[in-house]
Order: C-alpha cells, then sequence, then structure tokens
C-alpha cells in the first residue's frame, strides 16, 4: 500500500547514501546495526512505558536500516546473504516491537487481552511474511498484499507514539486494526497460492493429456 512511496523516500536518503558510500561502512552493517537498535530500544523502553521514547528511537534505527540496500547498490555490493540478512534481521526487529508492546500491556497497561492483541500481531507478522517468502521458493509470486511489513511497522510504531503523548485509544485502535490486516493478508497470500498452485496443477494435467501419438 505505501510502495508508491518508495521512490520519494529513496530520492529523500540519497545524499546519506552518497555520504555513507565514501566511508568503510558496509551495507551488511547497518542491517545489523539497525535491527540491533531497533530491538534494543523496543525491549528496553516500551516495557517500562518509554512509548514515546521507544518510538523515537525505534523509527531512527529503523531509518538507518532503509539505507542498506540503497548502499549496496552504489557500492555494487548487492549479493543473495545480503538479502538474506536483511529479510531474517527485520522480523527480530518487528518481534521487538510488538514483544515490548506486549510486556508493556501485562506489566503497565494492566490489559492482558491487549497483551494478547500485540502477541497475535507478532505472529501473524511472520506469518505474513514466511507465507511470502514459501510460496517465492515453491516458484509462485505471491503478489497479493494489505499489509506488509512497511503497514505493520507504520501502524505499529506511530500508535505507540502517539499513545505515548497521550493520546487516548489510539493504540488499542491501532493494534486491533493491524491485527485484522495482518490476518486478511495471510488468508489472501493462502489463497492465491491455492489458486496459482490449483492453476499449474490443471496446465500440467493438460500437457500431459495432450502429449498421445495420433494414430
Amino acid at each position: 500500500m505505501l510502495k508508491a512511496l518508495r521512490p520519494f523516500l529513496a530520492r529523500l536518503l540519497n545524499p546519506v547514501v552518497g555520504a555513507l558510500a565514501r566511508t568503510p561502512i558496509t551495507p551488511n552493517a547497518l542491517t545489523i546495526t539497525g535491527n540491533a537498535g531497533m530491538s534494543a530500544g523496543a525491549l528496553a523502553l516500551y516495557p517500562t512505558g518509554h512509548l514515546f521514547a521507544g518510538t523515537m528511537v525505534c523509527w531512527f534505527f529503523v531509518t538507518a536500516d532503509m539505507l542498506d540496500g540503497a548502499l549496496a547498490r552504489v557500492k555494487g555490493t548487492t549479493g543473495n546473504f545480503g538479502a538474506f540478512l536483511d529479510s531474517t534481521l527485520d522480523r527480530v526487529g518487528d518481534a521487538s516491537v510488538f514483544a515490548g508492546l506486549a510486556i508493556w500491556f501485562v506489566l503497565g497497561g494492566h490489559s492482558r487481552l491487549l497483551a494478547a492483541v500485540a502477541l497475535f500481531c507478532l505472529v501473524a507478522g511472520l506469518l505474513v511474511s514466511y507465507a511470502k517468502a514459501r510460496a517465492e521458493a515453491l516458484g509462485f509470486r505471491c503478489d497479493v498484499e494489505v499489509a506488509e511489513r512497511t503497514e505493520r511497522l507504520l501502524i505499529g510504531l506511530t500508535t505507540a507514539g502517539l499513545a505515548g503523548l497521550g493520546v487516548p485509544y489510539v493504540l488499542p485502535a491501532g493494534l486491533w486494526v493491524l491485527a485484522a490486516a495482518s490476518a486478511f493478508t495471510f488468508g489472501q497470500r493462502v489463497l492465491a497460492v491455492r489458486r496459482e498452485a490449483a492453476a499449474a496443477g490443471a496446465a500440467g494435467a493438460g500437457a500431459r493429456g495432450g502429449g498421445g501419438c495420433p494414430e
């Protein structure tokens, strides 16, 4: 849903990428630093109720993590391991955000229900990402999506930050919306792969059925 903003963000970050390209900093170092900082900020600040500060720390490191792909292209160091590392550590950072919120709801937010919703968002987000990765490994496209990673982070971090500023009900509303959107996206992807698999099976059966020799 937010793919249209990516060219704008790329142009905005180009000067930073150009400056980083003149340093010894590697794309993988940015990936590790960005996700480690995001995880540390979320798990250290959210459980103690510092929702706004935690969100600011997370946004800073999310921005740093956004630079790794562009830096790899500029330096000419793109590769499969870098893509694998980025995708894997992204899951760690995302899980840290929702785990930190779940802990806060148990310790200070006094809502086990919302803690469960935050954990559901964590698990559903992992399932959404896994479904696409597994589908693509099997040769299916699986491009359907309502709540991909960008949307999940935007909703989760923004509503947490606003809650930290005292805006009432925004974080519970955001988590419920995110839970529903993530579940819907997972269902979308399962159905899309089911349709593609059925179509591929029908095409294969047709090819086998039409391969006989004429009499």
